[in-house]
This record gives C-alpha cells, sequence and structure tokens, in this order.
C-alpha cells in the first residue's frame, strides 16, 4: 500500500475544493469535474477506479450554483450525484477539522492567504489530509513552512504551497531544463511573456489585494527569513549577474522588468532542498517578464511608481484596494476577466539555461553549454492555474511512491521532482518543450 493509505483508508473523498464558489474556486471545481471525468474513463492510477472529490464553502446556494454551471460547461445536463457538498468557514476551525476529517487533500482556493490561509493549513495537518495552495505570497509560503513543517513531517502530509501559475510553471520549468541538459546545469534565466487577444488581459481583484498587501509587508519577509535560518546555498559555476531592475532584451527586442512574483523565491526553496536533501548541484535563476516597447515601459514606470508609493501608508493601501482598475489602468478589475479575455491570453516562458557538459568540473572555468527550453499554456489566472493545482493533486494522490520520503511543507519543485507532474501538465496543455539544445 502507499505511504499515508492507513491513515487516509476511512476517508470519503480524494479531494475537496475548498472556497469552491470564489473566483478562482469555480473554475478549479471545473478542472475536479473533467479530471474526474477522465478517471472515470480509465485514465489514470486511483485505486478505487474514480475520482471521489467535495466542494466547500460558506453558502450552499453559491456552492450548487457553481457545480452546476461546471456540469454546464463539461457538456452534462447536471452536475453528478456524488459530488459532495461541504458547509464550511474559514473562521470556524470546527468546519474545518471536519472538512480535513474528511478528504485526502484540500484544493485550498481562499485567497490572500496572508489572512485566510494558515487555518486551513492546520487544519489539514492535525486532522490528517495533504493541502495544496495557489499561493503567491512569499511570506505565506515560508511563514507556513516555519510553522508547520515538522509536523506536517509527523503526521505525514503533504503542504504544497504556489501550486498555480505561481510558481509551477518556473519551478518545474527549472527542473526540466536540468534534466535536458546534457553535464551540470548551473544558471537559468526565465522570461515570462504574456500575450493577449484583442480584448486585453483582465485579472480578479484578488491577486491584486495579494500584491497590495505582499509589497507593504517587505520588511516581515527579511525577519522571517532570519527566524528560519537557512542555510546558504553555495554558488557552483560562474555566479549569475544580476541585472538591472529594467533592461533590454536583444532575444526578445522588447525591454524586460525583474518579476515581481513568487517564482524567484519558490525556485530558490527547490534548489536549497534538492541540494540538502538529494545532494545535487544547485541551480542560481533569474526570473524576469518582458513588458514591451518604450510606450509600455513609461506607463508601467508611472504605475509601478504611484503604487510603490501609496502601498507603505494605511490610506493609500485603502484606495489601491478600492480602485484596482484605476491604479492598474484596467489591468485588474473586481469582475475579474470575460470568457473572451481569458480565451484570447497565453503565455510563454522561456528558460536560457547554462551549464558544464559532462566531465567538466563546474568549479573550474566558464560554463561551455547552453540550452533554451519553454513552457507554455493557456491563460495564466484561471485556465492555466486550475490545471497546475489539479494535476499536483492528482500527483500527490497517483505517484505517492515518487513524493519526498517524509511529510512536511513543500515548494513544488521539491514535492514534484520525482513525479510524472511535467507529463501529466503536458498531456493538459502546459507544455514543456526543448527550444534548442547545445552541439557539443
Amino acid at each position: 500500500a502507499a505511504r499515508g493509505s492507513t491513515m487516509t483508508a476511512g476517508r470519503v473523498y480524494d479531494i475537496v475544493v475548498f472556497g469552491a464558489s470564489g473566483f478562482t474556486g469555480q473554475f478549479v471545481v471545473e478542472e475536479v469535474a473533467r479530471a474526474a471525468a477522465a478517471t472515470a474513463a480509465g485514465e489514470g492510477q486511483l485505486c478505487s477506479g474514480r475520482l471521489r472529490w467535495a466542494v466547500a464553502g460558506r453558502s450552499r446556494e453559491k456552492l450548487r450554483a457553481v457545480l452546476e454551471r461546471a456540469a454546464e460547461r463539461l457538456g452534462k445536463a447536471a452536475p453528478g450525484e456524488e459530488v459532495g457538498l461541504l458547509l464550511c468557514d474559514v473562521g470556524d476551525a470546527g468546519s474545518l477539522a471536519a472538512m480535513a476529517k474528511q478528504t485526502r487533500v484540500v484544493l485550498n482556493c481562499v485567497g490572500p492567504y496572508r489572512f485566510f490561509g494558515e487555518p486551513v493549513v492546520e487544519a489539514c495537518v492535525e486532522n490528517g489530509a495533504s493541502c495544496i495552495d495557489i499561493s503567491g505570497e512569499p511570506q505565506f509560503l515560508e511563514g507556513m513552512y516555519l510553522k508547520y513543517n515538522e509536523r506536517a513531517a509527523e503526521k505525514g502530509v503533504y503542504v504544497v504551497g504556489s501550486c498555480g501559475f505561481d510558481s509551477i510553471p518556473a519551478d518545474m520549468g527549472v527542473l526540466y531544463t536540468r534534466d535536458k541538459l546534457k553535464g551540470t546545469l548551473t544558471t537559468v534565466e526565465s522570461f515570462l511573456s504574456v500575450k493577449s487577444g484583442p480584448e486585453g488581459v483582465g485579472v480578479h481583484d484578488g491577486t491584486w489585494k495579494s500584491a497590495v498587501y505582499g509589497l507593504a509587508d517587505e520588511g516581515n519577509l527579511k525577519k522571517l527569513r532570519k527566524q528560519i535560518g537557512y542555510a546558504p546555498v553555495p554558488v557552483v559555476g560562474t555566479k549569475l549577474k544580476k541585472r538591472g531592475f529594467m533592461f533590454y532584451s536583444p532575444e526578445f527586442k522588447e525591454y524586460c522588468i525583474t518579476f515581481m512574483g513568487s517564482d524567484g523565491s519558490v525556485v530558490k526553496r527547490t534548489q536549497r532542498y534538492l541540494h540538502t536533501e538529494l545532494q545535487q548541484t544547485p541551480v542560481q535563476y533569474g526570473a524576469y517578464v518582458t513588458v514591451g516597447g518604450l510606450g509600455s515601459v513609461i506607463k508601467l514606470m508611472f504605475l509601478g511608481m504611484l503604487f510603490l508609493l501609496l502601498v507603505k501608508f494605511n490610506f493609500g493601501r485603502k484606495l489601491l484596494t478600492k480602485y484596482p482598475e484605476f491604479f492598474s489602468a484596467g489591468y485588474f478589475t473586481k469582475k475579474g476577466p470575460t470568457q473572451k479575455q481569458m480565451d484570447g491570453t497565453s503565455f510563454t516562458m522561456t528558460f536560457f539555461g547554462e551549464g558544464y557538459s559532462e566531465g567538466q568540473d563546474p568549479q573550474n572555468g566558464k560554463p561551455n553549454v547552453k540550452i533554451c527550453t519553454e513552457v507554455k499554456g493557456p491563460e495564466p489566472g484561471y485556465i492555466a492555474t486550475p490545471i497546475a493545482m489539479v494535476q499536483a493533486a492528482l500527483s500527490l494522490l497517483e505517484d505517492a511512491a515518487s513524493l519526498p520520503k517524509r511529510g512536511g511543507v513543500y515548494s513544488p519543485g521539491a514535492a514534484f521532482s520525482k513525479t510524472k507532474l511535467i507529463d501529466r501538465l503536458n498531456k493538459r496543455g502546459v507544455e514543456f518543450s526543448v527550444i534548442s539544445k547545445p552541439e557539443v
């Protein structure tokens, strides 16, 4: 039997989607429904032969509506009777414990996680359920590591944060690049490009709020990292040069900026884990995003300066969260993107790796091999994120023998480096590929 099976043997559900009727939650529900249909059709290796799942949230009406919408979108007349419905509130610890006791994995879609995330992690760890979230908030992710890593290990459960667009493409992309290079990969830089159709791009207000509170609290992240007392990761190979905040990229013929999301911190945690636990060569990493021509740069700098000025004050944060559309030039809205906007949007993350060919000592001389890979996918926030989250859950459930030996609080790459997660993502349209290999 798989590890942890004794503990989860009596559980009614494999997966519960918590916050199912929220903006992102509804898309996650649809993706779980798709996975359940695929499992029923004989794809996948769940021992029961079907994926048993439930939705959880505060309002029975909203949860029913979300199941009906998902059924309709999958071309079914009605949601299947087999889907469970749990009433559950993030402010009610008893309800969270009851939810965690009934399932093997909780998909937590209730953010900003800095405000609402911890009670769910605690309930899952104490009641023997694994927990996956899609947080892009380093302070929350690393805070949960500090507080719950040991307890999760004792309980044999896996708490894996940042399993959405933040930061599965980046984290798994670095591992993919490493695995495709013949030799030793020592540095990678990734460049994110988001393409949109005539309707433009839209992002829901929830993500905006997370960014506002995250940037306001930069100082506490430093304190937290001191408290954790991370062991320094050795630099192997030539040191990766830090780029300026903004620079022109000849490869993309566009201006680029440092990526402000969680990718850098998540990849670093994975590399630290793989180095200390599995003695693998750590990869140095830089994350960037392309922003376009000079006009885009000027607009962005203006908005950025306004944002950084306001985010420092309580009153400024109130303004930013009250008028997301105004302060983001229409990019973030309280309604979120339309279906048309989502259908017209896609992302490409390009990885430029350098390293040392087989037999070359990375401690001596300059890197002598290069590789370029990419991860391509649909709209990041509400199509790629649910795909990544649900496939991560299926990896926890089906690839149990390939997970780290002990439970704990993990970054995606640390949890899934030996699983079939990349194959799973490829099948669902988040595609990893090699663009160019060096001729050694």
